[in-house]
């Protein structure tokens, strides 16, 4: 690992964190690192997100009989 980096907890936080790492036999920072990895992937896939709410437009954009209220 090339980059070192410090967080404060909450006392529950560090509990789960400990105990997951004692179960699990994964270190708590490979599980920061896993936990870092699936939020960096999720957010990629909502990208489109950023657009949500500027686009101006029909309110109705249906077409679809039966959907369209025109």
């Amino acid at each position: 690992m090339s980059h070192t980096i410090t967080i404060r907890l909450n006392r529950d936080l560090a509990t789960w964190l400990e105990e997951t790492a004692a179960r699990t036999g994964v270190s708590q920072g490979q599980l920061i690192r896993e936990q870092l990895e699936k939020a960096r992937a999720a957010n990629t896939h909502r990208a489109y997100m950023r657009w949500a709410g500027v686009i101006r437009g029909p309110k109705n954009l249906s077409s679809r009989k039966g959907f369209s209220r025109q």
